[in-house]
């Protein structure tokens, strides 16, 4: 059909177009494109015949796509965007809870990303590790707890001294100047013995294929230690480590904290119960030998 002139008007007149004999084998003759196929030019070159767009944009008629002008379908909802190479949609952006997300000091990529609530109080801790572990230790598996864990760790051990029969006779029997030294570097050495299995407690379970933190899982790791033994400890301060009572609440306790640290260490480093009790077994273990059992 040939650019303005409309074939109706030639049928009304009695005019038709020319036709050509096909060629052999239904080819069309030489020098016509083949049916429903259009010769292409090269590559960057117009084709014969055809006009060209102007470059320039804006033009009455033209594309808006051509040229270098802002294409309007580029970010509608069913049109695709260009990202340079190494640019993600989301790239400038802060993580968002459930997006992937990786920590050079833990936590690797395909893992969730820390919850959005805030650090807990250090009042909302200490309650929440017994009233309701399972939410405290999943929003506290990203914060450190060194200050809580500290402290309360220290004051258990100014106390557990006279938890044992010896050494609250041996407390009680001597002078003040020679009594507080020794109540002070009890309560030392259980702050430096709880954080050295606390250590040992998150080495184990990062070789089991954990992703967790270090400084969260020792610091509640020490909490732990600590708030699960204080029932004991305050009978033993009355009736004395050896009581049939104090026995048993020490046995109940220490299952507990196993309880406890299997939570913890599956919350803050992504494993099952089975790996995380494991992870916590030599934990367990020292508790059970140092404290329960009355060697220290």
């Amino acid at each position: 059909m040939g650019r303005g002139r409309d074939p109706r008007n030639a049928q009304q007149h009695g005019q038709h177009p020319p036709r050509q004999a096909p060629g052999p084998y239904g080819q069309p003759t030489h020098g016509q494109p083949p049916y429903g196929r259009v010769q292409q030019p090269p590559y960057g070159q117009p084709a014969h015949g055809q006009p060209q767009w102007p470059q320039g944009g804006g033009g009455y008629g033209e594309p808006e796509y051509f040229g270098p002008g802002h294409d309007p379908y580029s970010d509608n909802p069913g049109h695709t965007q260009v990202f340079s190479v190494g640019e993600a949609p989301d790239h400038g952006h802060a993580p968002h809870p459930g997006d992937g997300y990786t920590d050079g000091a833990g936590h690797g990529a395909g893992h969730p990303a820390p919850p959005p609530a805030p650090r807990l109080h250090w009042k909302q801790l200490l309650s929440g590790i017994v009233l309701r572990p399972g939410a405290t230790f999943w929003q506290m598996r990203d914060h450190t707890v060194w200050g809580p864990a500290l402290v309360v760790t220290f004051l258990y051990g100014l106390f557990a001294v006279f938890g044992f029969e010896q050494a609250r006779e041996d407390a009680i029997n001597s002078t003040l100047s020679t009594a507080v030294p020794f109540v002070l570097i009890t309560g030392l050495a259980l702050v430096i013995s709880s954080l050295l299995m606390g250590v040992v407690t998150h080495t184990l379970a990062r070789q089991l294929g954990g992703n967790g933190l270090w400084a969260p899982t020792v610091g509640l790791s020490m909490l732990i230690m600590s708030i699960t033994d204080t029932p004991r400890l305050i009978l033993a301060m009355f009736l004395g480590g050896a009581a049939t009572l104090v026995q048993v609440v020490g046995w109940i306790t220490w299952l507990a904290a196993g309880a406890l640290f299997t939570l913890m260490v599956g919350r803050s480093h992504e494993l099952p119960w089975p790996k995380a009790l494991g992870a916590s077994s030599i934990q367990l273990i020292a508790l059970l030998a140092l404290i329960k059992l009355g060697t220290l």
